[in-house]
């Protein structure tokens, strides 16, 4: 199995998982030109999807779906509600409702070769999700835009061999910088979006002998550093209780804008 960012931030999300038949995009948030690019990156061609699975239906993760829907035709997963807000905001019809799957959370499903298990997350939008995935041999997941986590959330970001996890903001950078007040609040609030520090407590409360890799994402532009992102998760890591050091395991920064490193479970 293959996992790789091809984009993630507050302007764009775009994630791939795949094995050598089935390819999957976690969200379309970026241009259907820069998508066709990263893929054929690492020997695809965009026509070969299988699906793409979306967390929710903010623009940073949807606005290359009309373009990707119309070229090529790829079926579209995710929650009902989420579904129902994306073809609201179709004012033009440029999305075929047929491609649209609706997915329960809590329950797998199989696309190709992958089994797909999608679980609630915390933000605020309709019904917004995380995905879990596996081959049979590895699991990796993406989870990005929450801004509480609990027991729920371990489950599934337990034994795993790699995942996308959100660390979006430093508190203090936040809280003094330019953003109205307002914004402050959501993005502080349960529904919005994880600190640098809760980011490293959840990662600290999954660490596990399996895990391959570790990418940290939806970096915010304005109230983050990758560096500082990067040093306040593994200093949680280290104060906590868990058998682990931060230097046990490969943890990087998901580029804002370009691809990550393509691991290979």
């Amino acid at each position: 199995m293959r996992f790789v960012s091809l984009e993630s931030g507050s302007n764009g999300n775009c994630t791939y998982i795949g094995t050598d038949h089935t390819h999957i995009l976690v969200d379309a948030g970026i241009s259907c030109r820069k998508i066709d690019a990263c893929l054929q990156s690492i020997g695809l061609k965009t026509s070969e999807l299988s699906a793409i699975l979306i967390t929710h239906e903010h623009a940073d993760h949807v606005s290359g779906l009309k373009t990707l829907s119309k070229k090529y035709q790829i079926p579209l997963y995710s929650a009902p509600e989420t579904l129902q807000a994306i073809h609201r905001m179709d004012k033009k019809g440029e999305i075929d409702p047929a491609l649209f799957h609706e997915i329960v959370p809590d329950r797998e499903n199989q696309i190709g070769d992958l089994t797909v298990t999608p679980f609630h997350i915390s933000h605020d939008a309709a019904n917004p999700l995380g995905y879990r995935c596996t081959d049979g041999k590895a699991s990796a997941a993406v989870c990005t835009d929450l801004g509480s986590w609990s027991e729920y959330t371990l489950r599934y970001l337990r034994n795993l061999n790699a995942v996308l996890l959100e660390s979006n903001h430093d508190i203090r950078m936040l809280e003094s910088g330019p953003y109205p007040y307002a914004l402050k609040r959501r993005i502080l609030g349960v529904r919005g979006h994880l600190s640098n520090e809760s980011s490293g407590q959840l990662l600290s409360e999954i660490l596990c002998d399996q895990m391959k890799h570790v990418f940290l994402g939806h970096l915010s532009e304005i109230n983050n550093f990758p560096g500082l992102a990067s040093e306040t998760v593994r200093d949680e890591i280290e104060e906590s209780p868990v058998p682990y050091h931060a230097d046990d395991f490969p943890i990087t920064v998901a580029p804002r804008t370009g691809m990550s490193e393509l691991i290979t479970l």
